[in-house]
């Protein structure tokens, strides 16, 4: 199954995964918002985080030219503040890309907010067999021949080195029916996974996609380069 879901769609390393029939580009857990919510809080957050998050979005769109930009939820972090604009900019940027918002937890904003700035909001989306929603499906629910992409997690893949030397990485997550994406945002975290004895995981190291080989379900030992 994993083999033929990789010759369908492309991971990259700037955290985001294109549907390459679909020409469709997916990113999940972008939180614009989040680094002003922070300086707000007087948090010494660098403002230039944020223009690295643009930055980043706008040379991958630039990259892959996909016909569909999908935000799987979490695209603003919580109420408006000035890098609501930044979003807006992104998208006035590609007129010919079709920008769409599978709301999150913390897409609180009105609906009008987001027309205002060309997204189409909705609540889920299913594009031939990909079923497209923020939190992750339960797997007992997602139909047969289905494979759900989700975010929310911010899945986290722990690697131990020799000794005690361990680092965390943000990962692509598969199982049998599921792909959960890495948050594209800096400053979100990352949660810790537990991958089941089938399920495969992609760590992104220093700008490359690598396969982490399954220690245990609390860490992996090596990632195949």
């Amino acid at each position: 199954m994993k083999s033929e879901i990789l010759t369908t769609i492309q991971l990259l390393p700037e955290k985001a995964l294109f549907l390459r029939k679909e020409k469709t580009l997916l990113v999940a857990d972008l939180h614009f918002g989040k680094i002003s919510h922070f300086r707000q809080a007087g948090l010494p957050v660098p403002p230039e985080a944020n223009q690295k998050n643009a930055e980043t979005l706008i040379d991958l769109i630039n990259k892959m030219k996909p016909a569909r930009m999908i935000f799987l939820g979490d695209l603003f972090h919580s109420h408006y503040n000035e890098e609501w604009e930044v979003v807006g900019q992104v998208v006035r940027h590609f007129p010919a890309c079709s920008f769409e918002l599978v709301r999150g937890n913390h897409d609180i904003m009105s609906e009008q907010q987001y027309r205002r700035k060309g997204i189409k909001v909705m609540d889920h989306e299913q594009i031939d067999n990909w079923i497209l929603s923020h939190e992750p499906m339960d797997v007992s629910e997602i139909p047969e021949g289905k494979i759900n992409i989700a975010g929310h997690i911010h899945p986290g893949a722990r690697l131990q080195g020799k000794g005690r030397q361990a680092i965390m990485l943000p990962c692509f997550w598969f199982s049998k029916n599921q792909i959960i994406l890495p948050a594209f945002g800096s400053f979100t975290g990352l949660a810790p996974i537990r991958p089941r004895k089938n399920d495969t995981v992609h760590v992104i190291f220093e700008n490359k996609i690598l396969e982490a080989v399954m220690e245990s379900r609390e860490r992996l030992s090596k990632v195949v380069r």
